[in-house]
């Protein structure tokens, strides 16, 4: 199953099965514990994104400016011996941050990777595999925990292996 958002919005066009994948809006999955959880992507919850298209537009275009250049800046961070930092995720929480006033959308929904109850409904967050690298993972049981990857971590491996040879 794949749920297009706001970054990836040309395949919502697609809607449909492709082979073993199926292109959707959004989608019930029951659990293997028998929960039934609503997936969908956040985009749908905000504001900005449904309603000033055109800022959400060129919003994305400075999000993608800034992702392109988070390479190049931990290139020179790994050189100084710095760990991972992301500037794409620094800018939008600033944004976020100064934008949180527009129907305090903070308060009802997370920007993160999480899990937590809202209420009397859990709330589960993947996050994503550009800024906070982590999944949510679904046991036999049907339980549901949230892993992060660490970024570089492959690369990182592989350099140490290169140069002990």
């Amino acid at each position: 199953m794949y749920i297009p958002g706001n970054h990836d919005d040309l395949l919502a066009k697609f809607y449909g099965a492709y082979g073993n994948i199926i292109v959707q809006k959004r989608a019930i999955h029951r659990s293997a514990s028998g929960r039934r959880m609503l997936i969908i992507h956040g985009h749908e919850l905000d504001t900005i994104v449904q309603n000033v298209k055109w800022l959400a537009f060129v919003g994305d275009v400075g999000y993608q400016f800034l992702l392109s250049l988070n390479p190049a800046i931990n290139f020179f961070r790994r050189r100084f011996g710095l760990g991972y930092w992301s500037l794409s995720a620094y800018a939008k929480k600033r944004v976020k941050d100064a934008v949180s006033f527009i129907g305090r959308f903070e308060e009802q929904i997370v920007h993160c990777a999480s899990i937590r109850p809202i209420g009397d409904t859990a709330y589960y967050n993947c996050g994503d595999w550009v800024e906070s690298c982590s999944a949510l993972i679904e046991e036999y049981d049907g339980s549901l925990s949230l892993v992060h990857y660490p970024p570089h971590a492959e690369a990182a491996a592989f350099a140490s292996r290169k140069s002990a040879a």
